[in-house]
């Protein structure tokens, strides 16, 4: 095809970040395109829809100052691709990759698609290994394991980037030193950008760790393509290069926003909420790029944080995000105006592939049984404070004050462990600590011999007395 077909003269409409020009042959939806205005400043762009005899292009600067008859439109005949390298890792960059903390260019190594592609079934291999957090309630009742995809579901206010950061620069895979992380803010204000570089920095791990920084002030458009850019890295680094790597995402309700922004300019009919209806299918294709490949000793797993609007969980994109991932975990309004951190509510949370890493060979023969156990008695405990609410504590029989102090103590002691970061067999210390405040009748989940192992023979004596009743107490 000769060159001056790939030039484009003139476009048709202009509308926010799109431009519409006429299609010609060799046009390929996703196709990379170079736009210059009559300024002469180069500026980038994708095909996002073709018709039959007109194409929409996405430009990520957006399209002020441009004209319609004083526009040119370079077609590349490429898709958009990232140059991706291990020197990436130390290094800030903007959501297209280009590195903007005043170090030296990057030199890639390769070209990787951004677009990417989930992994072939026949080709993937089941999440396994438990990925240390260093926060129990994660490591402990809803494990993240390696080539999982387990969001964070938080609400406005809470500590969610908090908790992101603390999972970014302190996860480590029990018994294997390969490990990286990428960390992709999408949307995000300065200040935050601000805490999370100090909190890499202060870590001493920002030489293992990639970070995409897109600001609010950014191109919205360039929201869309800061979670691809970061998942075309971390598939390098973890099926190129066999690494460990843990993709963060945050915010994917900042992702979603830019979709339906985009969705609007395009004149789509709206889906629920307003989101486009394709919004479930563009988010697999983000988060269904993590896992393991069968023959190769790298996993890429991805903690996307969802933040949830008015902490409604059936939002579309919490929604829709619970179903393709593998769990959820879950942040609490309550606990974090007790003061509890991190504010982790237990009991929604799930991680549905955990069993794939834990017990026999991998963490403790009784992980499942004590994370059973712990579940069943806080559950009890929770039930049992609505139902202080209407009968009064002093109606309650002497086991059912021990379930209540103990659900206390759950939530003050093993999630509310402040800002220290706990090892897997320091987070099995302290539940033990509380399971030993209870009877052995109450410890129905867990073997005898295991009792025994952990606790010794008989009843220990924290277990012996009931919490007095408030009459008693007076």
């Amino acid at each position: 095809m000769s060159l001056s077909i790939r030039r484009l003269r003139g476009v048709e409409r202009l509308s926010g970040p799109l431009l519409v020009v006429r299609r010609v042959p060799g046009m390929a939806l996703g196709e990379e395109v170079g736009v210059v205005g009559p300024d002469a400043h180069h500026r980038h762009g994708q095909v996002v829809e073709l018709e039959a005899d007109l194409a929409v292009v996405q430009v990520y600067e957006g399209t002020s100052g441009l004209g319609l008859d004083s526009t040119t439109v370079e077609l590349t005949g490429e898709p958009f691709r990232l140059g991706v390298s291990t020197r990436m890792l130390g290094r800030v960059m903007d959501g297209r990759g280009r590195p903007i903390d005043d170090g030296p260019p990057i030199t890639p190594v390769r070209l990787g698609d951004v677009n990417g592609g989930a992994i072939n079934p026949a080709a993937r291999d089941h999440p396994s290994d438990l990925i240390e957090t260093g926060i129990s309630a994660i490591d402990l009742l809803a494990s993240l394991i390696r080539g999982q995809k387990l969001p964070i579901f938080t609400g406005a206010g809470l500590p969610a980037n908090e908790l992101a950061a603390r999972i970014a620069t302190g996860a480590r895979i029990l018994g294997q030193e390969r490990f990286v992380t990428v960390f992709a803010a999408i949307g995000i204000t300065r200040r935050e950008a601000d805490f999370f570089r100090q909190a890499f920095v202060s870590s001493g791990t920002l030489d293992r760790l990639a970070f995409f920084l897109n600001l609010a002030d950014d191109p919205t458009i360039e929201r869309l393509l800061t979670p691809r850019c970061a998942l075309t890295l971390g598939e390098h680094l973890a099926f190129d290069l066999g690494l460990n790597v843990l993709v963060v995402l945050t915010d994917v309700l900042a992702y979603g926003e830019a979709l339906r922004e985009l969705g609007t300019a395009r004149q789509e009919i709206a889906g629920r909420r307003g989101y486009p209806g394709y919004l479930y299918t563009d988010l697999a294709t983000l988060f269904e790029r993590a896992g393991r490949v069968h023959g190769r000793p790298g996993s890429l797993t991805i903690l996307p944080i969802v933040t949830m609007p008015d902490d409604d969980v059936t939002h579309p994109i919490p929604d829709l995000t619970g179903y393709i991932t593998e769990g959820q975990i879950v942040l609490s309004r309550e606990l974090h105006g007790r003061g509890v951190v991190p504010p982790i509510d237990v009991l929604p949370c799930l991680s549905r592939v955990m069993n794939a890493g834990i017990g026999v060979g991998r963490t403790r023969a009784e992980h499942r049984a004590v994370a059973d156990q712990l579940y069943a008695l806080y559950a009890r405990g929770r039930e049992l404070r609505r139902l202080v609410t209407v009968i009064g504590e002093a109606a309650l029989s002497p086991a059912e004050r021990r379930i209540l102090a103990f659900a206390d103590r759950f939530e003050a002691e093993l999630v509310g462990q402040g800002q220290a970061r706990r090892s897997l067999d320091e987070s099995f210390e302290v539940a033990w600590r509380l399971l030993a405040s209870l009877p052995r009748e109450e410890l129905s989940r867990i073997p005898d011999e295991v009792l025994e192992a952990n606790l010794g023979s008989g009843q220990t004596p924290d277990a012996i007395a009931a919490p007095p009743a408030p009459e008693a107490q007076r």
